[in-house]
C-alpha cells in the first residue's frame, strides 16, 4: 500500500480519537454544542432583561476586584453552566442596564434587535471585511450603506468606511486635513516623506466644548496639542462664528498656519449643534478642511422634523458618524465619510499580499483601502442593515424626535423648580444643571458631587456630571425614548431627597 495513504489514514484516526480536543472549535460538527452554549447565554440576557430593577448593583471597585483577582486561569471550568454562572457573578449582575430610564448618564443607548440578531450572525460567521476574498456580499453592503450614509448627509460623490468609534473617525478627519493641505497647498508628501518642517504651525481650530479626541488625536499625528485653538462660544456652548474669525486671523497673525477647523453636531456635555453654514463659509474663505464630528448628531439625519439643525453639514469636507449612538446599534458601528471619494487616496496603502497595486478595485473592491489602522475589521455594517431594513429610517426617526421633546419638557420642568438651575436648552438630549442649596449657593459643588455618588452606589439613579466654568453640575443625557418626563420627574425627587440629606449630615 502506498506510505502516503498509510499515514493519512493514521492521521485520520488520531483526529476521530482525540475529537475531544477539537469539540469547542466553531466547524461542522460542533452545531449543538454552539447551540448549546449561546441558548444558555441567551437566558442570561433574558434574566438581565427580567431581574434588573435599577441601572446597576452599587458593587464596590474594592469588592468586584477582589472577587475578579480570585479567579484562576489554570483552572479552566468544564460545563458552560458553571461558566456562565461565573459570567454572572463577575459581570452580568453588575452590568450597567442602558435600556432603563433611571439609567441617564452617559451617551449610551438602548439597542434594537434587528441589530442583536445580526450580532448572532457577525460572531459566528466571524468575516473580516478588510478585502473582497473574505467577505464578498459584506463588502457591497457596507459600501450600500455608506452611500445611503453619504446621501443623508447630502453628498453626491461621497464614500467613507465603517470604523470603530467616533474617535477614531476624528482620528482620519484630522489626518486627511493636515495630508490634503500639505499636498495642496505645500506640494509635501506627509506619508512619503514624513512631517514638513513647518507642521509645528499647523493649527486647528474647535469650540471649547468639542470632543477630547482632538487633542489626543493632534499628538497622535505629531502635531502636538499645541496645534488645538480653542475657539470661544455662545450662550447655548455652540462654537461663535465671529470668535473663530478672529482666532483664525490672530493664529495667522503669529506666523502660525490654519489647517482645518473641527465643528461639533450634537456636543457631549450640552446637546448642541455648532452653526456649520456659518463656519462653513469661514472655512471656504481661508481653505480649510472642515470636518463635522457628528458622532451623536447624527441621529437627526433621521428625522424630517428636526433634520434643519444639521444644515451645512453637506459643506463638510468630512465626518462622523455613530450609529452606535443616535441609531441605537450595539457597539461598536460607526463610520467616516468623506465629501470627495478621491481623498481616501491619500491613505491607500498597497500590499501584495493583500491589495496588490495591479488589482481591478472597481470589479474587486477592498474596503481596506479606505481604513488607516484596522486591516482584520468586523462587519459591524450587517446590524445597521437589518435594522433599517427591517425597521426603517421613518422608525428610527421617530424615536430622535420623542427623546428631543422629552428633553425639552424636561427643560421647562427644570426652569419652573426653584431647587434646580439650568445652564441652557439642547438641541438633542443633553441637560446639565445643578441642584441648589439655598439662596447663598455657598457649598452647591460639594452637595451635587454628594448627589451623584450616592445614587451612583446605591445603583437607583445613574446620572453624569461636568464642570462649566470651574463649577460641578449634574447633566441629564436622555437617549432612551421609552424614558418619560413622569420619569425624569422621580430622579429629580431622588436628587432633592439626596440634596436634602446631605443638608442633615453637614
Amino acid at each position: 500500500m502506498n506510505t502516503t495513504l498509510i499515514n493519512e489514514e493514521v492521521a485520520d484516526k488520531g483526529l476521530l480519537a482525540n475529537q475531544d480536543l477539537y469539540k469547542d472549535i466553531f466547524h461542522q460538527n460542533s452545531g449543538t454544542e454552539y447551540a448549546e452554549a449561546v441558548k444558555l447565554a441567551q437566558e442570561r440576557v433574558s434574566n438581565f432583561l427580567k431581574n434588573n430593577r435599577k441601572p446597576f448593583s452599587g458593587i464596590r471597585p474594592e469588592e468586584i476586584k477582589t472577587k475578579v483577582e480570585a479567579v484562576d486561569f489554570e483552572s479552566p471550568l468544564h460545563d458552560y453552566e458553571s461558566l456562565l454562572d461565573e459570567v454572572d457573578e463577575l459581570y452580568v449582575n453588575h452590568a450597567t442596564a442602558y435600556h432603563l430610564p433611571e439609567y441617564i448618564a452617559h451617551l449610551n443607548c438602548p439597542v434594537v434587535i434587528p441589530a442583536l440578531a445580526a450580532e448572532v450572525l457577525i460572531s459566528a460567521i466571524n468575516s473580516s471585511q478588510d478585502t473582497y476574498d473574505q467577505s464578498a456580499g459584506g463588502t457591497f453592503m457596507e459600501r450600500k450603506l455608506i452611500d445611503w450614509t453619504s446621501e443623508q448627509i447630502g453628498y453626491t460623490k461621497g464614500d467613507g468606511i465603517f470604523t470603530a468609534g467616533g474617535s477614531q473617525s476624528n482620528l482620519m478627519g484630522l489626518l486627511l486635513a493636515r495630508d490634503y493641505y500639505s499636498l495642496e497647498y505645500q506640494k509635501w508628501n506627509i506619508k512619503l516623506n514624513g512631517l514638513p518642517a513647518d507642521a509645528s504651525k499647523f493649527r486647528v481650530f474647535v469650540s471649547d466644548k468639542a470632543h477630547f479626541s482632538n487633542h489626543k488625536n493632534a499628538w497622535i499625528l505629531g502635531l502636538g496639542e499645541q496645534a488645538i485653538v480653542h475657539v470661544g462660544v455662545d450662550q447655548r456652548y455652540r462654537m461663535d462664528p465671529e470668535q473663530l474669525e478672529k482666532a483664525i486671523t490672530q493664529e495667522i497673525e503669529k506666523g502660525n498656519i490654519p489647517i482645518a477647523i473641527t465643528a461639533t453636531a450634537g456636543t457631549t456635555d450640552f446637546g448642541n449643534v455648532d452653526p456649520l453654514k456659518a463656519i462653513a463659509t469661514i472655512a471656504g474663505r481661508h481653505n480649510l478642511w472642515l470636518h463635522v464630528d457628528a458622532a451623536y448628531g447624527c441621529g437627526l439625519l433621521l428625522t424630517d422634523q428636526h433634520r434643519h439643525l444639521l444644515n451645512g453639514i453637506e459643506l463638510a469636507d468630512s465626518v462622523t458618524i455613530d450609529y452606535h449612538k443616535s441609531f441605537f446599534q450595539p457597539i461598536s458601528s460607526s463610520a467616516f465619510i468623506v465629501k470627495n471619494k478621491l481623498h481616501l487616496n491619500i491613505i491607500k496603502h498597497h500590499a501584495d499580499y493583500l491589495n496588490p497595486k495591479e488589482q481591478n478595485y472597481e470589479a474587486l473592491p477592498a474596503q481596506i483601502n479606505k481604513s488607516i489602522i484596522q486591516s482584520t475589521r468586523r462587519f459591524d455594517a450587517l446590524k445597521l442593515w437589518c435594522t433599517l431594513r427591517y425597521m426603517g429610517k421613518e422608525r428610527l426617526g421617530q424615536f430622535t424626535d420623542t427623546i428631543i421633546e422629552t428633553t425639552q419638557k424636561t427643560a421647562v420642568y427644570l426652569e419652573a423648580d426653584e431647587n434646580f438651575e439650568l445652564l441652557c436648552h439642547s438641541d438633542m438630549g443633553v441637560l446639565v444643571f445643578r441642584y441648589l442649596d439655598g439662596p447663598a449657593e455657598s457649598n452647591s459643588c460639594e452637595v451635587n458631587q454628594y448627589i451623584k455618588e450616592k445614587l451612583f452606589f446605591s445603583g437607583e439613579v445613574l446620572v453624569a456630571s461636568t464642570k462649566v466654568n470651574g463649577k460641578f453640575y449634574l447633566k441629564f443625557t436622555i437617549f432612551n425614548p421609552l424614558t418619560t418626563l413622569n420619569d425624569i420627574k422621580n430622579i429629580l425627587n431622588l436628587i432633592k431627597q439626596n440634596g436634602d440629606e446631605y443638608h442633615r449630615l453637614n
